[in-house]
């Protein structure tokens, strides 16, 4: 059969399995059935897909993946994220839009202890939301930040997808990691300067607001006590991986490690918080393990019936420098975020785009955070991204569908700049985890 032929009938199938509601790794697996049989030979084709299946869930460069989830879960479950978030609004004072601001740093600072952009999304909802309505702002000033900041989570480590794109992917998972922390604090940025200069601009947007006056002990006195010693947690993780003396693996452990102590130290970790967030890791990881698993004969069917040599020769064929490639890959994956969800992008992406990026010269790391962030902007797109869907659970039943849409469209807009900044400055993706290397 041609290439052609197979790629589109493969990828077609996917198309209408993920239409009917079928879950992405169950749409994969069927998928990998029939085209394991007809194209790797019968009955040994479904032989080899179950030893790609053992193999790929074997690999031990997973371990970081239930080991940050289970990082998240705990510091979730044991709600000591909550407690910094209260310490943060106290010391952010005088700022026009303030609690809009408190949202975006807390939402980041969480996003370096969940890895998890649903939790994070929540959790920012669930605690600031009701204040700031409360206060007078304006549901769009509420909404936007709660939703691109919990996104952040996508970039900042511990991201569990950030560890399945760089297995699937083969790229340095340690590396890639680290490689989103500066388009993570530049989004953070924006996200600040947008906040301010349209509260400035709109006084009605956020009303003055202000806390009532308090000695310097009393406004930093939270800080001190939750905030600084779980940012030790994020530097347990990252400083580990950047002085070199921890694998993710290790990274991820030491992590785990911090969480529990932080949280006994704050009596907030009892029995049923550690069962809760053991239960919620276990049906995380089978979930990705089973992705995993038939992502890896997905690829090999696809290698074996000649459809990626044939779609890397097709478009070299067309004489394309890197950079159109890339751009071409960017609105390709923007387009899919659209309808699919970001596992499902990864899967049927990454079989054809990881061989054809090393082929035009691609630097692995930029195409990985440009996954990434493309990725998040996928959470926050109209219609099916899924933390819009987050937040209307969390917003009151006055508030509709389209006004969600209008309040993340100026985030949308400065993740959107920030894609294009990595892809003209290589750097922004590359220069820390340069620093591993040496």
């Amino acid at each position: 059969m041609d290439w052609i032929m197979i790629l589109v009938a493969m990828l077609g199938a996917l198309v209408v399995l993920l239409a009917l509601g079928l879950p992405v790794a169950f749409a994969f697996i069927a998928v990998n059935v029939v085209g394991a049989f007809f194209i790797l030979g019968g009955e040994n084709g479904l032989v080899q897909m179950a030893r790609n299946a053992t193999r790929s869930v074997s690999n031990f460069q997973l371990a970081p993946i239930p080991l940050f989830i289970l990082m998240g879960e705990i510091l979730f479950q044991s709600r000591v994220a909550h407690r910094a978030i209260d310490a943060i609004e106290r010391i952010v004072t005088r700022v026009p839009g303030r609690l809009s601001v408190v949202t975006v740093f807390g939402g980041t600072i969480f996003s370096a202890l969940s890895g998890s952009t649903i939790a994070n999304t929540a959790m920012l909802g669930s605690t600031l939301m009701p204040s700031m309505l409360k206060k007078g702002y304006h549901p769009t000033l509420a909404m936007g930040p709660i939703m691109a900041s919990g996104a952040i989570a996508m970039l900042i480590p511990p991201s569990a997808l950030a560890v399945l794109l760089g297995s699937l992917a083969g790229i340095s998972i340690s590396k890639l990691l680290v490689a989103g922390i500066l388009p993570a604090i530049l989004l953070s940025t924006l996200f600040v300067i947008l906040i301010v200069s349209a509260s400035v601009a709109k006084p009605d947007l956020a009303p003055a607001d202000d806390l009532p006056d308090m000695t310097l002990w009393e406004r930093w006195r939270p800080f001190c006590i939750y905030v600084l010693p779980l940012s030790g947690i994020f530097m347990v993780v990252i400083g580990s991986l950047l002085i070199g003396i921890a694998s993710p693996t290790d990274a991820a452990a030491l992590g785990c490690l911090a969480a529990v102590v932080a949280s006994a130290a704050y009596r907030s970790l009892s029995l049923d918080n550690l069962i809760a967030a053991v239960r919620e890791t276990v049906l995380l990881t089978v979930m990705i393990m089973f992705i995993i698993a038939a992502s890896q004969t997905f690829s090999q069917i696809l290698s074996f019936s000649g459809a990626t040599s044939g779609l890397i020769g097709l478009i070299n064929g067309w004489d394309l420098t890197a950079l159109q490639v890339l751009v071409g890959m960017i609105l390709i994956l923007l387009f899919l975020g659209c309808v699919i969800d970001q596992v499902s992008m990864l899967m049927v992406t990454i079989p054809i785009f990881i061989p054809l990026a090393k082929a035009v010269g691609i630097d692995e790391l930029v195409l990985g955070v440009v996954y990434l962030l493309t990725m998040e902007i996928a959470l926050l797109t109209p219609p099916f991204g899924l933390l819009l869907f987050v937040m209307r659970g969390v917003v009151p039943e006055s508030i509709r569908m389209k006004q969600i849409y209008a309040a993340v469209a100026p985030f949308l807009t400065i993740k959107l700049l920030v894609l294009a900044l990595v892809v003209a400055v290589p750097a922004l993706g590359t220069w820390l985890p340069a620093l591993i290397t040496r």
